[in-house]
């Protein structure tokens, strides 16, 4: 049966360097919620705590309602599949995915009616004599999530298990593991960088920052209304716009160069940072009333759309467009619009530490 996750100011330093600094978050029971972010943000810090692999300096870790600070790794609840899967070279198949219940001394009739509906769920049926070496990445990493799925726990933690396989394999079994974890109601933490891997895997994202949780929320309400800068370019790509916010009569507007275009809100005028997706431009070769105009620098077809890269007033403004056919591309001066509800304001001024073409990488 699942159960949820609470984290109350938990902190973890490692000798000076403080690796989770006053973390507090809930998992909802039966969700899947991944901890996203940067190297070094301490995303996998907080799985192993949970996991209790450390133990925290301050605070407290619930599952259910339990208090599990100080209980075993191994009697929490809570089993981990690891990245680079950890598997027995020297045993087959079944003798890794049983590996747990043996430990337990588990009846054996018990071990096989376990095992082998794990296996039957992760499609190994038939492969259960066969070793490691002689299993491909994705089989291999099928055993490590039986392994873990067989000791039935209440929450399974995932630790960038599928960043060693290749780029189809992986979206491949990251379906599969939606899947099963749906199936099976079990509550799952995941741990990764990839933010489009975390956007379709995900009930609920924290993104963590510098070790703390920057945003907590859906998906949706973490791409669409970021709370901060960081936040904005790190889940997916963005434009990270200096600007200058100014009253007018017919309501506020943003200055950008000589330029201004209608934004939804404001507080007060000065700087600020607008957040605008790439996808919510319209793009045009003519002028468009209230709209930018810019200069392509260069572009990119990557198939279902094609990529612009624009110098606007100085700015690196990205544009993604719906292809419209072989050879159909935009060069020259090009104008664009978007629609104010499509823009967020950053009030306070924050500085784009990297260019919007660099958010590429973060995924």
């Amino acid at each position: 049966m699942s159960a949820s996750v609470r984290l109350v100011g938990v902190t973890k330093s490692f000798g000076r360097a403080k690796a989770v600094e006053k973390v507090s978050l809930e998992v909802p029971q039966g969700s899947f919620t991944t901890l996203l972010g940067p190297s070094g943000c301490g995303k996998t810090t907080t799985l192993r705590l949970i996991a209790g692999f450390f133990e925290p300096d301050v605070g407290e870790i619930y599952i259910g309602d339990r208090l599990v600070n100080q209980v075993p790794s191994h009697v929490r609840g809570a089993t981990m599949v690891f990245q680079d899967y950890a598997l027995f070279p020297h045993m087959t198949v079944w003798e890794n995915v049983t590996y747990g219940l043996r430990l337990r001394r588990l009846p054996n009739p018990a071990q096989r009616q376990r095992a082998g509906r794990v296996l039957e769920l992760v499609g190994l049926t038939g492969l259960e004599d066969r070793l490691p070496a002689r299993l491909s990445g994705g089989q291999q990493q099928r055993v490590a999530l039986a392994r873990a799925l067989v000791m039935e726990p209440q929450v399974l933690l995932l630790d960038e298990p599928l960043s060693n396989l290749d780029a189809k394999l992986r979206l491949a079994i990251r379906t599969e593991l939606r899947a099963i974890q749906r199936q099976l109601g079990i509550t799952a933490i995941y741990v990764t960088h990839d933010q489009e891997e975390a956007r379709a895997l995900s009930d609920y994202l924290a993104v963590m920052e510098h070790g703390q949780v920057a945003q907590w929320g859906t998906p949706w309400e973490v791409y669409y209304h970021p709370q901060t800068a960081f936040v904005a370019d790190f889940v997916g790509l963005t434009n990270l716009l200096s600007a200058e916010l100014i009253a007018r009569p017919e309501g506020w507007m943003a200055r950008i160069g000589q330029q201004e275009i209608s934004v939804p809100s404001g507080t007060a005028p000065g700087p600020i940072t607008l957040n605008i997706r790439p996808e919510a431009f319209t793009l045009s070769r003519t002028p468009i009333p209230g709209g930018l105009g810019g200069t392509v620098k260069t572009y990119s077809f990557l198939g279902r759309l094609v990529r612009y890269w624009l110098d606007v007033a100085g700015q690196e403004v990205v544009v993604d467009v719906p292809d419209q056919g072989e050879g159909q591309v935009m060069q020259g001066t090009v104008y664009l619009s978007v629609a104010p509800e499509r823009i967020q304001v950053i009030s306070q001024p924050q500085a784009p530490e990297r260019k919007a073409a660099a958010s590429t990488t973060a995924s």
